[in-house]
């Protein structure tokens, strides 16, 4: 045996679960084929890439759904790595957020005069550090896959390079994001400093107890981190221009997966990490969440563009989503309460929030305008656009019997169970909120609906298959979760949530 195979053989490889892992691989290996394809393929690649892309991020369903139907919790690197049915629902949710925006995106990138094969890239290596924050449990892993996601959404926020507001959302987006990264690091440094671990299950049992200064100042930073990733106020501020300045796929992927992804991170770190300090996270994310909901609706109000309004309307529904946590640290049924009505929300804003933007795509193959007033007459000349845009504006509002109320109705759930006033005032903000915000939603399908067309104009919109399928997926699911709530109930069910690596 030579020395270096004698040194191999002396190391302790730790286990790996290669099922577990399957995902992940089948979208780096995706990833590498779209490199090799962009670099040796031929004048046809660019229809090419979208379509390897969007049929690696499908394959990569088959293994979480094989994982799901096993049932077995898998954990790896020191319990660092766990897939659990926590774990395997926002995988699926990321894979399949990716694919709407894949379809979203084939004429649109395809139709433009930029290099095609970056742009897949980019949307498959910010996904894959999506699966992999759904799975982290220490403070290293999530931090790496929260850069993993962020550095590629901050060069699709500037991809048409030649367009001063797409470079302007990129370097907004970029330093913004690094400054949040920071605060976050800063909070994290002072974890492990304190702790000497990185892994959550660990900060939590040192934590534990009465909370000195430094403590406090560790989670305070560590969640204020998070705040900007999910956009809560008032670490809102970069959304806005970025979601206006960035290509509209690209805004639908920032909003809704990388959102997606900040949550997850911030319910992990919260209640695996901080499950025994309510008293110091809890008014934190209270009053967040309050200022989130409401200044993204007040000032949605006064938006007259649609992709700015949806960008404020983003804003308040964060704040939606972060209410559950000011009661998560009051029993451990509460914790599973919450948990349940973000993820239950989480799912549902996929749907309706990925459906809006696609109306928006479509409607700008014609009008090459987001401004409100461009969606006047849309009933005489797309009408199932005007339908499908309703569908997605009012689920937004919470009407029933769309996705949208049962979301809502799942938080004021969560949050009056403890019998708390925290819960209580939050579950009336809530509700205070949500007629607030059916003004703008509701003035979206006026225009649609009542308004004459610009110019009269009532020429037909041509809406690609890709699109069209797209709007087909989301607008069935808003409609159906609706209609028929345990359908989305059965994969977000509390009683599994909250294995979280224990």
């Amino acid at each position: 045996m030579t020395f270096a195979a004698s040194m191999l053989a002396s190391v302790d490889h730790p286990p790996i679960d290669w099922h577990a892992l399957a995902p992940e691989l089948i979208v780096l290996g995706v990833l590498a084929i779209i490199i090799l394809v962009d670099a040796f393929g031929g004048e046809d690649r660019k229809w090419a890439i979208s379509s390897i892309t969007s049929i690696g991020l499908l394959v990569a369903i088959v293994p979480v759904v094989t994982m799901a139907v096993d049932g077995a919790v898998r954990s790896m690197f020191d319990a660092a790595y766990v897939v659990d049915n926590y774990a395997l629902l926002f995988k699926a949710l990321f894979l399949v957020a990716g694919y709407i925006v894949v379809l979203l995106s084939t004429n649109y990138i395809a139709e433009g005069d930029y290099w095609e094969g970056e742009y897949y890239q980019l949307l498959l290596a910010s996904i894959l550090g999506m699966m992999i924050m759904a799975s982290a449990r220490d403070l290293i892993g999530i931090f790496v896959a929260l850069e993993t996601i962020s550095i590629p959404a901050y060069m699709l926020a500037a991809w048409r390079k030649r367009e001063s507001r797409s470079d302007e959302a990129g370097l907004k987006y970029y330093l913004m994001g690094v400054f949040a990264s920071g605060v976050l690091l800063y909070g994290m440094s002072l974890l492990y400093g304190l702790t000497g671990s990185t892994r959550l299950v660990d900060i939590a049992a040192a934590v534990s107890g009465e909370a000195p200064a430094l403590v406090i100042v560790a989670i305070v930073f560590t969640i204020v981190g998070f705040g900007f990733k999910v956009s809560a106020v008032p670490f809102h501020t970069w959304a806005p221009d970025v979601y206006e300045g960035a290509p509209t796929p690209v805004t639908a992927f920032v909003a809704v997966a990388s959102k997606a992804a900040g949550f997850v991170a911030l319910i992990t770190v919260v209640l695996v990490a901080f499950p025994t300090q309510p008293e110091i996270f809890e008014p934190l994310i209270w009053a967040l969440a309050a200022a989130t909901m409401t200044v993204g609706n007040v000032i949605a109000l006064r938006q007259t563009n649609m992709v700015r309004l949806l960008a404020y309307s983003g804003v308040a529904q964060a704040g939606y989503m972060l209410a559950p946590l000011a009661i998560a640290g009051h029993s451990a049924t509460s914790a599973e309460l919450a948990t349940s009505a973000i993820a239950t929300y989480l799912v549902i804003y996929m749907a309706m929030n990925l459906g809006a933007f696609g109306i928006v795509i479509a409607m700008a193959r014609k009008t090459g305008s987001a401004e409100l007033s461009s969606y006047g007459g849309m009933l005489n000349y797309a009408p199932a656009l005007t339908v499908a845009m309703t569908i997605f504006v009012f689920s937004l509002a919470g009407i029933p019997f769309l996705a949208g109320w049962y979301g809502k109705l799942a938080v004021v759930l969560a949050l009056v169970q403890p019998g708390t006033w925290f819960g209580y005032s939050m579950a009336i903000i809530v509700g205070v909120n949500s007629v607030i915000a059916l003004g703008y939603y509701a003035k979206i399908a006026r225009i649609m609906w009542i308004d004459p067309a610009p110019d009269g104009d009532t020429t037909r919109v041509r809406v690609p298959v890709s699109v069209a399928s797209a709007l087909v997926i989301t607008a069935v699911l808003t409609v159906a979760i609706g209609v028929y709530p345990p359908l989305v109930d059965q994969f977000t069910g509390a009683e599994s949530f909250l294995t979280l690596g224990f």
